[in-house]
């Protein structure tokens, strides 16, 4: 095990706040499920962990959306964060904390920020013209607007030429701290193609941003916000609301050593605020630096993007529909494993889901742990055999095997390679798959004298299978909990640290081996994809 599985400083990890507007779906369970495992992994490694999501509230959208339900701005945020909450609980996120951008500990914060910056003039009043991206609450530049031809690079919609006396951030002010620190820190934004594409806009120049609108009286979307330290005649806008959640949710005396976070986990339409806005900001505020943003790409579905006009989002009665006939962990291993974190974008398509769920669930751990408890509980009355002190058989140095995936699994955790680490798990299951194949231990068996090698094939089948789970938990913790407890094994994340637990031979003699149901029963392909209950449909 190398010196990842003993750090013991603080890891903070977050998702981006969404959205209140509507419900949670693929794309938001994604993101907060990838900072999920992350986390996991770093508190089984021994570091003390924070992993922060919520939601954001205070965009036009969000009024919109209330005034076509007949609500108001504020019961509209309440039902959607609620929704948002329930889904994460639904995939067994282990959050730390849920922020809502309408709490007053975020309010205090986020004025108390914008003052600091106003006082240092990095923040002040001026006259802007430019492009509006409804869509997406920003200005964009003349540039931009003109590429596109004057829509939103995002969404498609027309851009609104507007002029406003706003508050504004001096963004231009930073352009050489922050290209200096980039090429200083080649990992402060992944992907890499994503590093060059900030890198190359921000080469364009950084034009100082606007940070607050006008109230309307007479318009209720221009009220629903946080007001301007000092001049409640102007809203703060969304996105810099929004970005100081990061500092408002460790505010407080005991959370303070988690700054700065390690990891910012966002969709690649948002990376722009995070590598280049929020970065500026924190110098402006003398905070360090995160240590890495982290922007995935989108999925599509069935190879074709997802929009609501299509409608086919897969929203979260789809997943809960796929989470009951196949379990919440077969759906957070495709997401995880097949999942878009690098340039490219994925395809959820329900024959790839059944492909993978069955090559690495049921013909992969599922198997693996299947044939050898059913041959301890064959030939040794269910009891874990006595490898007698053997570490090696016939080729197979499972020691070296499992230490040297269990060490290179970590060093892609803390790359953030989430998907490579699991690989080495997987790496395991094969080469105890090939092991039983070489040593056929159902033949030995047929010869009492060759018990004792039956016994050493089987055990160490059985702890290359233990280690692999430990690897395998962050992504899948029901399911490897219940693992755990059929090779007797009483192993607790939250307490114990993954580096003690990945020693070779902590299986028992003697304990009670349980067969069990399987643990991922096999797919047929051609069955039909889940489709959400009248029920499930009701809840969304």
């Amino acid at each position: 095990m190398n010196e990842a599985g003993t750090q013991t400083q603080p890891y903070y990890v977050t998702t981006p706040i969404y959205y209140v507007n509507d419900r949670p779906h693929i794309g938001h369970c994604y993101t907060s499920l990838v900072a999920d495992v992350a986390a996991r992994f770093m508190r089984f490694l021994g570091r003390d962990t924070f992993f922060l999501t919520g939601t954001d509230e205070h965009a036009e959208k969000v009024v919109e959306s209330a005034e076509n339900h007949g609500v108001s701005p504020i019961e509209w945020a309440d039902q959607n964060a609620a929704a948002f909450r329930a889904a994460f609980e639904r995939l067994n996120l282990s959050n730390d904390d849920f922020l809502r951008t309408t709490e007053d500990r975020h309010i205090k914060n986020v004025r108390a920020c914008v003052s600091a910056m106003m006082e240092t003039e990095d923040i002040y009043l001026g006259d802007y013209v430019g492009w509006w991206d409804v869509s997406q609450e920003e200005y964009v530049t003349e540039n931009v607007a003109r590429e596109h031809d004057y829509k939103s690079p995002v969404t498609g919609r027309e851009l609104e030429k507007r002029t406003e006396r706003n508050y504004f951030f001096r963004l231009s002010k930073y352009e050489e701290r922050l290209i200096a620190h980039i090429e200083a820190n080649p990992g402060f934004i992944k992907p890499e193609a994503r590093r060059n594409e900030v890198i190359g806009r921000i080469r364009d120049g950084l034009q100082d941003v606007p940070v607050s609108r006008k109230i309307d009286p007479d318009d209720p979307k221009s009220q629903w916000g946080i007001r301007m330290p000092g001049d409640e005649t102007h809203r703060i806008y969304v996105w810099i609301d929004a970005l100081l959640n990061y500092l408002s949710a460790i505010e407080n005396e005991d959370r303070q050593r988690f700054w700065p976070a390690d990891v910012h986990v966002v969709g690649k339409d948002i990376l722009w605020f995070h590598a280049v806005i929020w970065p500026c900001m924190l110098m402006a505020l003398g905070n360090e630096l995160p240590g890495c943003v982290y922007a995935h790409s989108y999925w599509i579905r069935e190879g074709r993007k997802m929009s609501k006009s299509l409608g086919n989002f897969l929203d979260m009665p789809t997943m809960d529909a796929y989470c009951e006939r196949y379990s919440r962990d077969a759906l957070r291993w495709f997401l995880m494993t097949q999942g878009p974190m690098g340039a490219t974008d994925s395809d959820f398509s329900h024959a790839k889901f059944v492909e993978v769920s069955n090559a690495d669930l049921a013909n992969g751990v599922g198997n693996a742990l299947s044939r050898v408890a059913n041959m301890i509980q064959k030939y040794f009355d269910g009891k874990c055999p006595n490898p007698h002190g053997a570490s090696k058989f016939e080729g197979y140095d499972w020691p070296a095997i499992t230490k040297e995936a269990a060490e290179k699994a970590c060093v892609k955790i803390m790359q953030m390679d989430l998907p490579g680490a699991l690989s080495h798990a997987g790496q395991i299951l094969r080469q105890v798959d090939a092991f039983i194949h070489t040593t056929e231990p159902f033949k030995r068996a047929k010869d009492p004298a060759r018990m004792e090698e039956v016994a050493i094939i089987l055990y160490q089948s059985a702890e290359a299978i233990r280690i692999a789970s430990l690897l395998l938990w962050p992504a899948m913790p029901d399911k490897m909990e219940d693992l755990w407890h059929r090779l007797g094994c009483d192993i607790k994340p939250g307490r114990e640290r993954l580096g003690q637990q990945l020693i070779w031979g902590a299986l028992r003699p003697g304990t009670p081996i349980e067969k069990g149901e399987s643990l991922f029963p096999r797919i047929d392909p051609k069955e039909e994809p889940p489709v959400p209950s009248v029920s499930q449909s009701a809840g969304a």
